[in-house]
């Protein structure tokens, strides 16, 4: 096989892997798709948009010849990428028009791709295969075809743009992109250029947005492709051997296709990394000391560092994959798991290599510092620092959302200042005209402001905190979700309440503090650990000024429902009017059943962050900790995913609104 030429068993399997897309069997075809594991189908979400926005539990018929003998297959959508779960009516952005589709049939027969493990792409040669419409004589018949492609360019991290010497017919989106040069699955083929040849894909590795659902997908393919035919040359690991992009030889000091496949295979049984953090320093370590080329996306999983052991293009070594296979087992047993399959797998292999490789290897150990002792979810494992308090030095940066009087729906105007001790009573920015605001354009208008102000008073590796006063009514708004970056850098989270401590308050107690408030933030203050959740209203009662008002000293309220409305809203209030400066709640749905398991878990959650923490001012950091860990993990799932913390201390309170009566002229 002459360089640059596409093996074709590959070929044929990519094809057979390769389905139409569609709503029935007659029906015109909505676009292409293709089996990433079992039961697993990926394409983009711009293909299901126009016909499952209305219902998107509508089945969607996928068929190829090589698919269950032939015959149709009914799929759903499990997920797709695009923010807010509806895909809007304009084009979906590169990083979000991935979705998934899982067969209603999980003992369906059919071929998976073998998808990369890396994020350099080398470009070259590539194979685009899928389907295009019948024409106009027969709309409901599906053609197969097949391009050539080269890859020529990157548009941000995901965006794979495609020379224009290659032609996609309709209905091409979504078709897998087969990197020739190393027989993989790079890319998802996401539109034409209009009028003109060539076209944009989306890098695989987009599938990492995707979460605890990337995780579960990656370990069943696989393990899909651990089991398959070892010997008979018909499966992509067996024929990527002849490739010159994937190491031809085995044994020695060279990691082949075959050793990548046993490796990915065995870590797919450990379970998901604590985060990014491990991954990238076991990785590191693995490559003796030395940190990935610039521009490798974060990696997530287990076989994402693998991925990161190719160094320019070029298959990784033996010593390199060993060692960073024995230091996840080491990583894994120090957290209380048995990796002895895949330290036994990693013995047998070390038979093949030189004496140093073996030295080496059984010799490694975990970084220092990489595994923090357990806790109850408040973060006693790193430093914990606390909530800047009057006279201390440190700055707080405050927005403040002032809801437009008599507007027909919510708008908002804002200020932003910093409170340093200094001229807190000076707007650094704001708008307070006109017709304000309204809260789905909030984040754009505050993007520019708070990126200069950050910019200004934030200290290397400190950021400041984030307050953000608003009325009661709006407590619901998840704040700590803003993306105050569009294009975050690779080690900065995008997410501002993963970044910084973001609390919330009350835009109604400006100017000097009542009495009860500032009572009972002294009490609080004053009773020190241990704190303790006290869940309002009671399970299956309604919630009365009393409770509120007789919680202990040293007692959070904590509701399992939002604050926005309805008995949260009344709860909230009556926390408000009994003085409380700190309070947390749910700002995601409530069952309108009543509570089930995941409101247990909340208040779980929320006596043991609690009862870890030492002082009232360390609870803003504590929960910007655990929001680090969720984002690290991609947990959605997580108590406090939802949470919101008011922070409210009288001791700084906002100055008073300057819009009262006022002497003429």
């Amino acid at each position: 096989m002459t360089p640059g030429e596409s093996d074709p068993v590959i070929d044929a399997l990519l094809r057979a892997a390769t389905v139409r897309i569609g709503g029935a069997d007659d029906a015109p075809l909505w676009g292409t798709g293709f089996f990433v594991a079992p039961g697993w189908i990926l394409t983009c979400a711009h293909v299901l948009a126009p016909h499952l926005r209305g219902d998107p539990g509508r089945p969607v018929r996928i068929a190829g010849p090589e698919v269950n003998g032939g015959e149709p297959l009914d799929a759903r959508l499990h997920r797709w990428l695009v923010d807010g779960g509806p895909l809007p009516e304009h084009k979906v952005p590169v990083e979000q028009d991935l979705a998934l589709l899982r067969l209603l049939d999980p003992d369906a027969e059919h071929e998976c791709v073998w998808l990369t493990d890396r994020t350099d792409h080398p470009g070259g040669r590539g194979v685009v295969q899928g389907y295009r419409p019948g024409g106009e004589a027969h709309p409901e018949r599906a053609v197969p075809w097949k391009a050539t492609a080269r890859i020529n360019g990157f548009d941000d991290a995901y965006g794979l743009r495609i020379r224009p010497e290659a032609e996609f017919p309709r209905g091409g989106s979504g078709s897998p992109v087969l990197d020739a040069h190393t027989g993989a699955v790079v890319g998802v083929l996401k539109s034409r250029r209009a009028g003109r040849d060539g076209g944009m894909a989306i890098a695989v590795t987009a599938l990492r947005r995707f979460g605890a659902d990337y995780h579960e997908l990656a370990a069943a393919h696989d393990r899909w492709h651990g089991r398959s035919p070892k010997i008979t040359g018909h499966n992509w690991v067996e024929r990527q051997h002849r490739l010159p992009g994937t190491g031809a030889r085995t044994g020695g000091d060279e990691w082949s296709p075959r050793d990548r496949r046993e490796a990915l295979a065995l870590l797919s049984a450990i379970p998901p990394p604590d985060g990014i953090r491990p991954v990238v320093e076991l990785a590191k370590k693995a490559r003796g000391g030395v940190a990935a080329p610039p521009g490798q996306l974060l990696p997530h999983a287990w076989r994402d560092g693998h991925g990161l052991l190719y160094e320019a293009g070029q298959p990784a070594a033996a010593i390199a994959a060993l060692h960073y296979l024995r230091l996840v087992a080491a990583y894994d047993r120090a957290r209380g798991g048995d990796p002895s399959v895949l330290v036994d797998w990693v013995v047998r292999r070390l038979d093949d290599v030189p004496r140093i490789v073996h030295t080496v290897v059984t010799q490694a150990t975990l970084p220092p510092g990489l595994l923090h002792p357990p806790d109850g979810g408040g973060g006693t494992g790193r430093t914990v620092v606390r909530h800047p308090a009057p006279g201390d030095g440190r700055a707080v940066v405050i927005v403040e959302l002032e809801p437009v009087a008599d507007a027909p729906t919510p708008r908002f105007y804002w200020r932003v200042r910093v409170d340093d001790g200094h001229d807190v009573n000076e707007p650094l920015h704001e708008v307070q005209t006109g017709d304000g605001v309204p809260p789905d354009r909030l984040v754009g208008e505050l993007r520019a402001p708070l990126a200069e102000v950050f910019a200004s008073v934030d200290a290397p590796g400190a950021p400041v905190p984030l307050e953000v006063a608003l009325p009661a009514d709006h407590f619901d708004t998840a704040v700590h979700r803003w993306q105050l970056t569009e294009m975050a850098r690779l080690h900065h989270p995008a997410y501002v309440g993963v970044r910084r401590a973001v609390v919330l308050r009350d835009i109604a107690r400006r100017g000097e503090p009542d009495g009860v408030w500032a009572d009972r933030w002294q009490r609080l203050a004053s009773a020190g650990p241990p704190f303790s959740a006290c869940r309002v209203p009671p399970p299956r009662q309604v919630p009365r000024a009393r409770q509120l008002a007789e919680i202990t000293p040293a007692g959070v309220p904590v509701l399992c429902r939002p604050a926005g409305s309805g008995v949260g809203r009344r709860t909230i209030g009556m926390a408000l009017e009994a003085g409380h400066g700190v309070a947390l709640w749910q700002t995601d749905s409530h069952s309108e059943q009543g509570c089930g398991d995941l409101c247990e878990e909340l208040h779980r959650g929320a006596a043991g962050l609690l009862a870890a923490t030492g002082s009232a001012d360390e609870l803003p950091d504590r929960l910007r900790g655990i929001r680090d860990d969720i984002s690290g993990r991609r947990d959605g799932g997580h108590w406090a995913e939802g949470v919101a913390l008011l922070y409210d201390d009288p001791r700084r309170p906002l100055p008073a609104d300057g819009d009262g009566p006022v002497d003429s002229p």
